[in-house]
């Protein structure tokens, strides 16, 4: 046997090997999904309400190299549920292509990324990167036919709480189905009003927020629940300023870029309350663990 050759064997150590086989893998996924990657980035960049799409995958790159201690540390391994993930992979691949279901073939990359850190690296490399390998399918865009299905109640909602809104600083209105009629103009509350685009935005803050502030599983849990209804109410609460300002000031605070500023500042709002119930779960689970001491020290 050559020097070099076994200068090669030395190098090449157990785990050497099992992150050479999974580095190796990913590249040959990333080669095969590329096709069905890329427009799913330009989706991001021409669709507002997924342009958060760009942050999840440095999001979940962070996510993944904070527990780089914890992997120095993990037994490596083989895990055969990665077979399942693959195979998983393999039919929403096979079954989007034949269906031209974009959800599906895109779901297929991250379940062939789970497969092959369980299969190439074992379950408890998998259970160290569990949070950062699921994250990712919040890149992966709605099908249309489910975006038609979610947007019209929301825009139907925010219509109805807007009016009410409204209608308690005694402005006159009249709801038809998503248009208001005022007195000056009326406002039509189109899909990209629906509040479908700060809905998925904040989703994607929550759990970010969540995985950074909280360890309790259950407080992540409220969290995360939680964006769903503020992103509702803040959304009304957008269409009812639009409609105030447009009849007491100009109806041009119904479009343009002052309509986008809006968006900006009631987003905003939104990540208050985030903050505010984040900061009441703190409080509310400090007196639990203090009644519960206190009960445990009486007994």
């Amino acid at each position: 046997m050559s020097q070099a050759t076994f200068d090669l064997q030395k190098s090449c150590t157990p785990r050497k090997v099992h992150f050479l086989a999974f580095g190796c893998a990913a590249c040959i996924a990333f080669a095969i999904y590329a096709p069905i990657l890329y427009p799913m980035m330009l989706v991001w960049q021409h669709d507002a309400n997924y342009s958060h799409g760009f942050l999840i995958v440095p999001l979940a790159i962070h996510f993944a190299w904070e527990k780089k201690k914890k992997l120095q540390r993990a037994p490596l391994g083989h895990s055969w549920w990665g077979v399942a993930f693959l195979l998983a992979a393999t039919l929403a691949l096979s079954v989007g292509r034949l269906g031209v279901e974009l959800m599906s073939m895109r779901s297929a990359f991250v379940l062939t990324l789970i497969g092959l850190v369980l299969l190439l690296l074992g379950k408890e490399v998998f259970r160290i990167f569990v949070f950062p390998l699921f994250f990712l399918f919040l890149m992966i865009p709605l099908p249309q036919s489910i975006v038609n299905i979610v947007a019209f109640p929301l825009q139907l909602i925010a219509a109805q709480m807007a009016v009410s809104v409204m209608q308690t600083f005694g402005i006159p209105t009249l709801l038809e189905g998503n248009i208001i009629h005022l007195a000056n103009t009326q406002l039509f509350v189109a899909e990209a009003c629906s509040g479908l685009r700060s809905l998925m935005a904040l989703i994607t803050l929550g759990v970010v927020f969540a995985y950074f502030f909280r360890k309790n599983i259950f407080e992540r849990g409220i969290l995360v629940a939680s964006t769903i209804p503020i992103a509702v109410l803040v959304n009304a609460f957008r269409v009812g300023l639009t409609g105030i300002l447009t009849y007491r000031i100009d109806p041009k605070f119904a479009e343009g870029a002052i309509h986008e500023w809006q968006g900006l500042f009631t987003f905003g709002i939104a990540f208050a309350f985030l903050l505010g119930e984040a900061r009441a779960l703190e409080k509310i689970a400090a007196k639990y663990r203090a009644w519960k001491a206190t009960k445990e020290s009486a007994a």
